[in-house]
């Protein structure tokens, strides 16, 4: 019956995880881990700072069977109490060194995300926690203005958006995302914003007059045009034909869209490169840039985990692939090729990039915005007199 019911125990063990730690293969009384619709990670895998690993296995009493649907998860959504917003980074990969991100854990449930990892900071998992136990930040307007006010703060580009979404549902009814805007064009602050929701829409209103002082710019991902793939890869992400609604509303209001074809999946969507490029071309994207997939840390099993719950026949190969751009192994974190990979498979991605920019007239992401209009607002909140 091993293979026909739902686990009714856990075994918690002392080993740490790793590389196959959930591997089913490797005891045959685990269970596999069973998808659940309109979330992205299979299961709820231990983080690394656990000091134990718990593994569902079948103890031979019958409690559901496999047929039957798993209880859904209900996202929750409690206060990260956080007394700054802005966060630097001295990273050489990206054009940025200071960004916000409104919110912890994001819903539109990625499953490649390379923020995942950070949830295993509050003792919560990587997986299903991630998407499912969000945390906003309410007094981040009132924080940004407050370091804004700083005598010491010498204005650059900001990011909204570089490690969670701050468009993902959520923000639909606490429009956190557009208050922190707001600040920012108060002040006159030079801003971008990464998004893969159709959201943004609703704060051109804000974006365009900060964009038309080339103040402000808007990055959209798009991972793929495959409807199927998308809602497997990012479950509660707009579907792809309304970001490239967004993309085209937003061009349409003369804002300045940067596509991220992000992450190229060798072996799952690697085949559409040149058709994506075209695609937001059509949409009036003016920039086009790719990264290929990253697993850091727990990231590499939960990849896993899917390939093998929604492409097991691709799994292998789709790992052979990422091993060969890693120089066998499944992550590098070097700065320079963490986002690139190395070898063929990398390089031949980059060229096909390369060609399909050049046939549609397109360059490469850019982040040059304008910092010499900012006006330091008073710590009271007040723009100051003086």
């Amino acid at each position: 019956m091993r293979n026909t019911i739902e686990p009714s125990s856990d075994v918690i063990t002392t080993a740490l995880p790793g590389e196959g730690w959930y591997d089913p293969n490797s005891n045959p009384d685990l269970l596999p881990a069973r998808s659940q619709k309109g979330r992205g990670a299979v299961s709820n895998i231990d983080g690394r700072f656990e000091r134990h690993v718990h593994q569902s296995v079948d103890d031979g009493w019958i409690n559901q069977l496999l047929d039957d649907e798993p209880p859904r998860i209900k996202t929750t959504l409690g206060i990260d109490s956080a007394r700054s917003v802005i966060t630097r980074n001295q990273s050489p990969d990206v054009p940025f060194d200071r960004s916000i991100n409104p919110y912890r854990g994001c819903e539109h449930g990625c499953v490649y995300c390379f923020a995942r990892p950070t949830h295993a900071y509050l003792g919560l998992s990587p997986g299903l926690d991630f998407e499912t136990k969000l945390f906003w930040k309410p007094e981040a307007p009132a924080l940004l203005r407050k370091q804004l006010s700083a005598r010491s703060y010498s204005p650059a580009p900001l990011v909204i958006g570089t490690s969670t979404d701050p468009y993902q549902p959520v923000d639909r009814d606490k429009q956190l995302t557009r208050s922190i805007i707001g600040v920012l064009s108060d002040c006159q602050h030079p801003f971008s914003i990464i998004t893969k929701s159709a959201l943004v829409t609703r704060d051109i209103d804000l974006i365009a007059p900060m964009a038309a002082q080339n103040r402000a710019s808007v990055a959209v991902s798009v991972t793929s045009l495959d409807h199927r793939l998308s809602n497997l890869l990012e479950p509660r992400a707009s579907a792809p034909h309304r970001r490239l609604d967004a993309i085209r509303k937003l061009s349409d209001a003369d804002i300045p869209v940067t596509v991220l074809c992000a992450p190229i999946i060798p072996g799952l969507n690697d085949m559409e490169i040149e058709n994506l490029v075209a695609a937001v071309h059509d949409a009036g994207a003016t920039s086009v840039s790719h990264i290929v997939i990253r697993l850091p840390l727990e990231i590499a099993d939960l990849f896993e985990e899917w390939l093998e719950a929604n492409y097991p026949n691709r799994k292998a190969k789709v790992m052979s692939l990422i091993r060969q751009m890693r120089d066998g192994e499944r992550y590098q974190s070097e700065f320079g090729t963490r986002m690139r990979g190395t070898g063929p498979i990398a390089d031949l991605i980059a060229t096909r990039f390369k060609a399909a920019r050049k046939k549609h007239g397109l360059i490469g992401r850019s982040l040059d915005l304008d910092c010499s209009g900012f006006k330091r607002p008073s710590a009271d909140g007040q723009m100051s007199l003086f």
